[in-house]
């Protein structure tokens, strides 16, 4: 049995492509499942630098035929395999991205998830894992722009018979944002990401904070893919699945904590 590739990708840069990809990456590990995530943005590649792991031999190197797959793999938080990649031009410019079907091909006879991290825009070097995907998460922020490049990120993948299963909703500040999305984006809602003060420390959230609402949506979000391991359908998101975020009469308390100094923007998502 060979494992599952899931590709997580979105048109447009900063949404947290990353972020999902290693907090994912490690709730599925915690789950007794083997995880690999590929540092794939060739361009910015990031992954080592936000995980804070140290390596010797990176993605780019095996793509530009000057090192082995099995060369990069680099332990990292939680027993998660990481595949890094570098930040050079030099090593962006000697980089083949269609040599990374053989590295896929390769990985899911070794591990039982494989976790694609892409680069922004609709490149060549963001379309090639599409294609290699059993299963394509889109990832946008309530940004307009955001929600319109994750569509044509899920055009293109139809085009490259890339299967999207969902979309991830990150940055997210309340029940609004969800309906505001919904109704644009052409797929449903796998997790909502709430924004949150503790998202922009030390990576991956659910070893490092994991009692923080983000980490626990990363929480939900993984055990979701695990229904797919198991051959089943993803859940999807509905009132029932936002339960961080406050009634009328909780928010109001929390703005009142702001207004002393002791909520800040993770005041928004309740205790």
């Amino acid at each position: 049995m060979t494992g599952h590739v899931f590709t997580i990708a979105g048109g447009k840069g900063g949404v947290g492509k990353t972020t999902t990809a290693v907090n994912v990456g490690t709730a599925l590990q915690e789950a007794d499942y083997d995880v690999v995530t590929v540092d794939a943005d060739l361009g910015m590649a990031n992954m080592a630098a936000m995980l804070g792991v140290e390596f010797d031999n990176s993605l780019h190197e095996v793509l530009a035929e000057e090192s082995a797959i099995s060369d990069t793999l680099t332990e990292g938080p939680g027993g998660l395999t990481v595949v890094p990649g570098e930040q050079s031009l030099e090593a962006f410019a000697d980089a083949d991205p269609a040599k990374l079907r053989k590295v896929v091909k390769t990985l899911v006879n070794a591990y039982d998830v494989v976790l694609i991290d892409t680069g922004a825009g609709l490149s060549h070097e963001a379309t090639v894992p599409l294609g290699l995907a059993d299963s394509v998460l889109l990832v946008t922020t309530p940004d307009e722009v955001a929600v319109g490049d994750a569509n044509k990120t899920a055009g293109l993948a139809k085009r490259v018979d890339g299967k999207v299963i969902g979309s991830i909703l990150t940055r997210a500040t309340g029940p609004e944002d969800i309906e505001a999305v919904t109704a644009d984006l052409e797929h449903d809602l796998l997790a909502v990401i709430p924004e949150d003060a503790e998202a922009t420390a030390d990576e991956p959230l659910v070893l490092n904070f994991p009692d923080s609402p983000a980490a626990k949506a990363y929480r939900r979000l993984a055990a979701s893919l695990v229904r797919i391991l198991e051959g089943e359908s993803a859940e999807t998101v509905t009132d029932e699945g936002t339960e961080w975020f406050p009634s009328e009469e909780e928010a109001t308390e929390d703005e009142e904590d702001d207004e002393e100094g002791s909520g800040g923007v993770f005041g928004v998502f309740g205790r």
